[in-house]
């Protein structure tokens, strides 16, 4: 009775599954028990709200451990069929109806609000710059709806989504909406541990978030919003209250404002056809190649990501030919079925895991989910292509200066592109490492220059603008190491390369 080489082979593999499941199944066990002896470092409130949080994290874990290899079968990915990405216009074709303050007394905006202005240089939470006029980002969001709460004598609330970065800080400041027509709400997404990568354990020493556990936590992406919303208690409140959607969106893009036609839109539905999910996507350009797109995959409509992409295909992904558009991440969510699929447990949301390098030389991972990805688990889900003007994030000092500038104009918290602009495309501006901080970035401006008919704007090195300067066509500024460039007061640069060394010195 020889063994065949196959018998012998299914054996082994045999054998390897095994051996994984335990090596699997004994780092369930270690993080189980070091997450328990974290807790008995808690007092008692903060125990009971982190024991959810591990309850979730412990979720996420079990599932990390599972997966291995890529998520998706490129060979399987189709795309969306006609009628599941609807262009804006169509859906803005149909009109307002009369009772409009109806549907918006359904509706909840939620901001998240979880990130702090680290890339920016600012201490704090990101949502506390100033963009315009003195106004922060939150600033901007509570005027916008506060305008559209008197303006259609409407009650939509306003919900942040704070981190433990931002809560602290976010709440002192909501004092001063006070008397404004906007009720606030506050809820706080999940504090999930850093994960040791060799070991696979917490590298946190006891709850505590400062000293030596100063790194040892994160909040686990914006994918968490549906627990943590669902946890905290607030989403059945909301639907208490009668709110039936949820438009979601980041804080810091300035694009994402109330809109009426896709509320009207979502409203209008048969009952037995509800859509409980929209997803806003735009055409890519060449600076959006790696922002996430739609795709048909068995039967659903899903977020591809950059990060679920297997390597080879990853120049394929960034064509802008194959895939023509990205999630903007303005989202349109159905309450009820957010507290459907929570309640079943049937969120199966894609597992981002996002590596890390601490001060200290340690690597560590993050596990982390997209709160896009739960496109796929909602029922007559769908995309509508919209207009560019409704992405317009600042993530950096050169976004900055576009929101800044000329080019936009604000009226009751929304910005708008100037009419004054002969195209509405957005010039494409990169200044260089002096202007990353906000701090460095405002002291090299006397004030922000005239852009209306800019395209395109560089700028590197040591540079410093006077007042009143007017930039046309594509300027290019370039002081070497070591050189100064001072843009002297009322220069109109049109179709220009500046570079050498210029300096004006106040006599």
């Amino acid at each position: 009775g020889q063994f065949s080489l196959w018998e012998l082979f299914s054996n082994l593999k045999g054998t390897m599954t095994e051996f994984h499941q335990k090596l699997r199944q004994q780092h369930e066990d270690s993080m189980h028990r070091e997450l328990e002896t974290l807790l008995n470092t808690a007092n008692k409130a903060e125990a009971e709200t982190s024991r959810k949080d591990f309850e979730g994290f412990k979720k996420l874990f079990h599932r990390f451990l599972q997966v291995k290899g890529p998520s998706i079968e490129w060979a399987k990915i189709n795309r969306p069929p006609e009628d599941s990405i609807q262009p804006y216009d169509r859906i803005r074709a149909k009109g307002l109806p009369e009772n409009i303050s109806s549907c918006l007394n359904k509706l909840a905006v939620v901001k998240l609000n979880g990130g702090l202005g680290t890339s920016m240089g600012c201490k704090g939470p990101k949502s506390l710059i100033s963009v315009r006029n003195e106004n922060t980002f939150l600033d901007l969001t509570v005027k916008q709806i506060e305008h559209l709460n008197t303006t259609y004598n409407a009650n939509v609330p306003l919900v942040l989504m704070n981190s433990f970065n931002t809560d602290e800080d976010t709440k002192k400041i909501l004092q001063k909406y006070k008397h404004h027509q906007v009720h606030i709400h506050t809820f706080n997404q999940s504090r999930y541990p850093r994960v040791n990568k060799e070991s696979l354990l917490p590298i946190a020493k006891s709850m505590g978030v400062s000293g030596e556990n100063a790194e040892a936590w994160y909040p686990p992406g914006h994918g968490d919003i549906y627990a943590s919303f669902h946890n905290s208690g607030l989403l059945d409140r909301l639907i208490s209250d009668g709110k039936e959607y949820v438009f979601v969106s980041n804080i810091d893009n300035l694009g994402a404002t109330v809109d009426l036609f896709i509320l009207q839109h979502l409203m209008s539905q048969p009952a037995d056809r509800r859509c409980e999910f929209i997803m806003e996507v735009t055409d890519k350009t060449r600076a959006d190649v790696k922002g996430g797109t739609l795709i048909q995959y068995e039967d659903h409509l899903r977020l591809l990501e950059i990060a679920q992409v297997p390597k080879p295909h990853v120049d394929e992904f960034k064509s802008v030919t194959k895939f023509k558009i990205f999630n903007t991440n303005n989202l349109w969510i159905s309450l009820p079925a957010i507290k459907r699929l929570q309640e079943q447990n049937a969120m199966d949301l894609e597992i981002i895991v996002n590596p890390k390098t601490l001060d200290g030389g340690l690597n560590v991972i993050q596990l982390e989910t997209a709160v896009g990805a739960a496109i796929k688990s909602f029922n007559n889900a769908l995309g509508v292509n919209v207009p560019r003007s409704r992405f317009l994030p600042v993530k950096t000092s050169s976004d900055l200066l576009l929101v800044m500038s000329n080019l936009y104009s604000l009226d009751a918290g929304s910005l708008t592109m100037s009419k004054k602009r002969e195209f509405p495309t957005t010039p494409h501006v990169k200044l260089g490492s002096s202007f990353t901080k906000v701090q460095d970035f405002l002291t090299r401006f006397e004030n922000i220059p005239d852009m209306l008919e800019l395209d395109h704007l560089t700028v590197s090195g040591d540079v410093t603008f006077g007042k009143n300067v007017s930039l046309k066509g594509t300027v290019i500024i370039i002081a070497n190491h070591g050189d100064r460039i001072d843009i002297p007061a009322g220069a109109v640069l049109e179709n220009k390369i500046v570079s050498g060394n210029l300096r004006i010195l106040d006599h």
